[in-house]
């Protein structure tokens, strides 16, 4: 019998990635992939259980998908629902006791065990399963064609995390950290390439870090020297780099290869040094400031990102605006920031001086309006310049084509709207465009017609 399922994920790219592995492996054990949830015999969420906005996120997602399902019991037809992920890891007794609507709980060590556990479900009525274990590299030993028509994919290139962070659930979710081998990923690589994507985006809890545990250094410049052996990807991106690791070899190899996008996606997380230091981050101040520098200085063009928290336990006024005026000085191209969320299980949620929530989000709001406008600034210079640029797909009842440069990574950056000059554009393609127009959250560019 052919089994339908519904898959959604939420979260980050590293999510996507498993839902991805899991939809493939689904497939191949000849169960259907369906757009409609109305239509899915198997309901199934892969959960984010970062902080406290994410789990809400997750358990309204579970709740709709509750409806559905039980839509289709009143219709007599046979439903089940299937939770995975990292909510499901941190808190898999309690979304049995709390949400009996769920049939199958799934942790982040057993993404390859779902075609088993949903056939076990279909023949018994019911099943038991709680999660074992944490985080797993296995799901991703099998080649995965991604279920979508963008011209981009992830790879994923290690799992879990062991820095330790105060703040940070992640090493209790998804465990240490445990890097690929670099033949598993140029083989995944090369399978990319062969289906014609045209961007890998390298994605780890720390990509600086990959391959500390499995070689005994970090080896992320050799993985890259590895992917740049491969013809067929024109376009490398790094995400989730950290500063303290991050070596002038890297920066070297980043300079001197046009294929490794110049686009770093750097968390810091604050800039006061005794916010830091409670954080357990190994980076100073000056730190970043002199790395900042040096990238900027040897690698032409790039294009920074960054993360940022406020309200960390114990953040005073005077830490608040040491945050400020760093960014006010550095002026990443674009910065992402949350307010802290205790997390239970990590060391922050037991500090004293927890910051009161509507000064912390009165801080986050100063924050992201100096923010907004150092961006929109940085975009408007952009005004006038050509850029190769990789179209990902139409505007929807519109006459653009959207895309992205170097400088934006799929999802969290500002979208690229094209309007072409030239005769059938194509998703996929690669084309040289002018940025005609720019504000803080989009871009707007016309296509290069002498280029054609």
């Amino acid at each position: 019998m052919v089994h339908t399922f519904y898959l959604l994920t939420l979260g980050c790219a590293k999510n996507e990635v498993d839902a991805e592995a899991m939809s493939s492996l689904l497939r191949a054990d000849n169960y259907t992939l369906v757009e409609d949830p109305a239509e899915a015999d198997f309901l199934i969420v892969n959960t984010c259980g970062f902080i406290e906005a994410a789990k809400r996120e997750a358990i309204d997602a579970i709740l709709d998908l509750a409806e559905i399902k039980q839509e289709r019991l009143d219709k007599g037809e046979k439903a089940y629902l299937v939770v995975t992920g990292c909510l499901s890891q941190r808190y898999p007794e309690e979304i049995r006791e709390e949400l009996p609507e769920v049939d199958l709980v799934l942790g982040t060590a057993e993404y390859q065990l779902i075609a088993e556990e949903c056939h076990k479900l279909w023949k018994q009525g019911s099943n038991q399963h709680l999660p074992q274990g944490r985080g797993s590299l296995e799901h991703l030993k099998t080649l995965h064609m991604p279920s979508t028509d963008r011209p981009y994919a992830y790879l994923k290139i290690s799992e879990g995390c062991s820095n330790g962070c105060a703040f940070c659930a992640i090493p209790g979710i998804r465990g240490g950290q445990k890097s690929r081998p670099i033949e598993e990923l140029v083989a995944e690589a090369t399978y990319y390439g062969s289906l014609g994507f045209k961007e890998l985006i390298l994605i780890a809890q720390d990509t600086t870090r990959y391959g500390s545990d499995l070689y005994g250094k970090n080896s992320l410049v050799d993985l890259l020297k590895a992917l740049l052996a491969i013809p067929d990807v024109p376009y490398l991106r790094l995400m989730y780099v950290y500063g303290d690791s991050f070596s002038d070899e890297l920066i070297y190899l980043m300079a001197s290869e046009e294929r490794i996008l110049p686009y770093l996606d750097m968390p810091i997380q604050h800039a006061s040094d005794r916010i830091l230091h409670a954080m357990r981050r190994r980076e100073t101040q000056s730190y970043m400031r002199e790395l900042f520098g040096k990238l900027r200085a040897n690698i032409p063009g790039l294009m920074l990102r960054s993360t940022v928290m406020v309200g960390f336990p114990g953040e005073e006024e005077t830490d608040f605006e040491q945050l400020l005026a760093f960014v006010e000085e550095i002026r990443f191209d674009r910065l992402g920031s949350f307010i802290f969320s205790p997390e239970e299980g990590t060391l922050a949620a037991k500090m004293e001086q927890q910051v009161d929530p509507k000064l912390a989000q009165e801080r986050y709001d100063r924050l992201m309006t100096v923010q907004a406008q150092i961006s929109e600034n940085a975009s408007k210079a952009r005004i006038g310049k050509s850029y190769p640029i990789l179209i990902d797909g139409v505007e929807e009842n519109g006459p653009f084509f959207l895309g992205r440069s170097y400088g934006e990574a799929p999802e969290i950056d500002p979208q690229i709207y094209i309007l072409a000059q030239k005769p059938d554009l194509e998703i996929g393609d690669i084309v040289e465009c002018k940025i005609v127009d720019a504000d803080t959250y989009s871009l707007t560019a016309l296509t290069v017609a002498q280029d054609w």
